[in-house]
């Protein structure tokens, strides 16, 4: 009787698994990547791994997330459709002619997400993190309208709280401060970190918060982006949270190497209007639009001229515009790919674009850091790395410190800097924002950081990655069939 019943148990848990194997099929029709990693789930975990897609694989795909105001909606397709037909039809005014040469990607941004190509910027790049952060609160110190700032991770340690500090004291003079962040990745965040904030008047909101403590169905859709602009004139994008180990001050990573920017001209716009969309998606308050947050360009300030685009990513988007984005520099590459990031996990049509610039003389270098902050996407990272070590493409393993850097650099002429890693997870399933900077003086600057980059890595051979042991294949094998999800 005992075995009977047992028996049928399995039966019922085995049908059960088939009817939830088969509902994950037809749920996540987009990514058959995806749906295979959730199939291998659903496999060795019964029952809870359906539990855990209900918590991880909501397909956000077809939701209206964000929208304008009927005003700012027609005021920005009327600047979008004038560019957008400019380019078309070959009468836009470059500054530059060498920008000609990206026109194609310039009008796939422009076309698929309302990526407005400004040319009047100018840029200034952060390797530091005090630097950058120095440079910040003294930027935040002088605002006199309004600061507008948005992190993935915000810690309540020295750095934290020394932000916090400024941006009270700022509300306090009346300035507008508003504090976004993601409810994930500052998880460990409590109320009493905005108390004196807050009483000053500044305004806080928690993107994708839960509604039942120590539990969120939206955990995999985390708002990776790092924006801060200051009174509608200066912007902040890069890889940096505000955390101490930004500063390189935790020793389990040392010395943090990051790339940030700071910007100045029309570009502060478009990354004034992705905060403002972010801010009202998550916070009560709806921030109407009006000019004091797209004010002129200060006829004083700083005139630059690097042509550039904000490009924006979410899993809301009908289009993976960073998949596309970095497809088409790797495929309009001629001499050089320079590429960092943090986590390698591309996706197939990616490592097949940069296995093909390397079999076709391409010089494609990679750097990832040597120490591992997640370590599955850490030994599905090597996986990667070895597909493409056999088809000449080089990768340097940064072993100074932490390297959490997301650039690529194409030919020292185009360059790409922002919040989104070459992982699947940045690619499909973050919200993401990264700068497209169409300037060969700015590129060669990343380009020589990438050189000066290269002295604190050791070069990862295909010698030495076909000596690594059993165990570190077996490891790199099960991240690599789980890396769609991680």
């Amino acid at each position: 009787m005992g075995m009977d019943w047992i028996s049928h148990m399995l039966t019922v848990l085995f049908v059960v698994n088939i009817l939830l194997a088969l509902t994950v099929v037809f749920l996540e029709r987009r990514n058959v990547a995806a749906t295979w990693s959730w199939l291998m789930v659903l496999l060795f975990i019964p029952i809870l791994g359906f539990l855990l897609y209900v918590m991880l694989g909501q397909n956000l795909s077809r939701r209206k997330l964000y929208k304008w105001n009927k005003r700012m909606q027609e005021r920005m397709q009327t600047v979008i459709g004038e560019q957008r037909q400019q380019l078309m039809d070959g009468t836009f005014p470059y500054i530059d002619p060498m920008v000609m040469e990206y026109r194609y990607l310039i009008y796939l941004n422009v076309a698929t997400n309302d990526s407005f190509l400004s040319q009047d910027n100018d840029v200034h790049i952060f390797t530091d993190g005090v630097e950058k952060f120095n440079d910040l609160i003294s930027r935040i110190e002088s605002a006199e309208h309004h600061i507008h700032m948005q992190y993935y991770i915000v810690k309540n340690d020295t750095l934290g709280q020394r932000i916090m500090e400024v941006l009270t004291r700022k509300a306090k003079q009346g300035v507008t401060v508003r504090f976004l962040y993601d409810d994930i990745g500052s998880r460990t965040l409590k109320d009493s970190f905005f108390k004196d904030f807050l009483m000053a008047g500044g305004h806080k909101a928690a993107f994708f918060p839960s509604s039942i403590p120590f539990l969120n169905y939206r955990v995999n859709y985390r708002n990776h982006r790092k924006l801060v602009i200051i009174d509608g004139q200066i912007g902040y994008i890069g890889g940096f949270n505000i955390g101490n180990e930004y500063l390189g001050l935790n020793p389990k990573f040392g010395y943090w190497r990051d790339t940030h920017l700071r910007l100045s001209g029309s570009v502060v716009r478009a990354l004034q209007s992705r905060f403002i969309l972010d801010w009202n998606l998550a916070s009560a308050e709806t921030l109407e639009v009006d000019m004091t947050y797209f004010p002129a360009v200060l006829e004083n300030a700083k005139q630059g001229q690097v042509p550039m685009q904000i490009v924006a990513s979410g899993p809301n988007e009908t289009w993976p515009h960073f998949v596309y984005t970095f497809l088409k520099l790797i495929h309009l590459a001629k001499s050089r790919i320079l590429l960092q990031t943090p986590y390698f996990i591309p996706e197939e049509s990616m490592l097949n674009a940069l296995r093909i610039a390397a079999l076709s003389g391409i010089d494609v270098r990679i750097m990832i850091p040597e120490k591992a902050d997640h370590l599955f996407v850490h030994w599905a990272s090597l996986y990667y790395v070895g597909e493409l070590l056999r088809a000449g493409v080089k990768c340097y393993l940064y072993d100074y410190g932490f390297l959490h850097a997301k650039t690529i650099i194409v030919d020292g002429k185009v360059a790409s800097v922002g919040t989104a890693n070459f992982d699947i997870r940045s690619l499909r399933l973050n919200f993401e924002t990264n700068a497209l900077m169409f300037h060969e003086e700015t590129a060669t600057k990343l380009e020589n950081t990438f050189w000066k980059d290269m002295e604190g890595c050791m070069e990862l051979t295909l010698e030495e990655y076909e000596k690594r042991s059993l165990r570190i294949r077996f490891l790199e094998s099960i991240s690599k069939l789980i890396s769609p999800i991680l």
